[in-house]
């Protein structure tokens, strides 16, 4: 639950895979609270909530997750934020209740296409991802977690904050293909912010004309810019929301 102020704009943040709601922390300190109700929300599984992680768990878990938060906090005209496979949570919550979303932030996020799963957009993800199964630990619905340096994350201060924090990814959440083909969600506004390789290539691999309709933004920085350079992103972040109040 966030305390909110009634006339500040209302932002929620999404993270991904094998992170939790944490990661937001450096970058939410350069954010106005006077203009910004921020929520930080953790996915099932993931985070503080790693516990509740079964066989499963799945991307309709997490769309669910940020449902629920939208439904219980009465959220409106709310600005989107998805880190990484979080653009898959934050494209399937668009689907539902595109009245309630004023602007979809993909930030070095997966961009779905309807009918496929993370898997299908990521050539050889499933080989590698295959290869980082827990069976050693009876667990094989369970991937095991990057490491800070695997997320560009180099800074020794921030590798041994990072690092105890992250935990296994559910298989089931890239199994799973989403479904885009709600014309109204189509019509929300949408913003990209590549910060390192993953992004630059999901967004590349568009045609032109589907490129032309983002507004797009680099800091490349390595793919956990919140992390990395959680000033810079909050400036950008702060421009792409400005942009679209006026």
């Amino acid at each position: 639950m966030a305390i909110t102020d009634s006339g500040a704009q209302n932002v929620m943040f999404v993270h991904g895979s094998c992170h939790g709601g944490w990661c937001w922390k450096k970058l939410v300190q350069y954010l106005n609270p006077n203009e910004f109700n921020i929520f930080l929300p953790t996915l099932t599984g993931l985070g503080e909530r790693s516990h509740l992680a079964n066989e499963n768990t799945d991307l309709n878990t997490h769309i669910e997750d940020i449902l629920q938060v939208f439904k219980y906090e009465d959220l409106s005209n709310v600005i989107l934020i998805g880190h990484s496979y979080a653009g898959m949570v934050i494209s399937g919550v668009a689907e539902v209740i595109p009245d309630k979303i004023k602007l979809l932030i993909y930030l070095d996020a997966y961009i779905p296409q309807d009918g496929k799963t993370a898997f299908d957009l990521v050539p050889g993800l499933i080989d590698l991802y295959k290869g980082r199964t827990m069976h050693d630990q009876n667990k094989p619905w369970l991937v095991k977690s990057y490491t800070p340096h695997e997320f560009d994350i180099s800074d020794t201060k921030d590798v041994q904050w990072v690092e105890p924090k992250l935990v296994p990814m559910p298989w089931h959440t890239h199994t799973q293909p989403l479904k885009v083909k709600n014309k109204e969600s189509m019509k929300i506004p949408k913003a990209f912010v590549t910060s390192g390789a993953f992004g630059e290539g999901m967004f590349q691999r568009q045609t032109e004309e589907e490129k032309n309709k983002w507004d797009y933004y680099e800091l490349k920085r390595g793919h956990d810019v919140m992390i990395t350079a959680p000033e810079e992103l909050a400036r950008i972040l702060s421009i792409i929301i400005s942009k679209e109040n006026r």
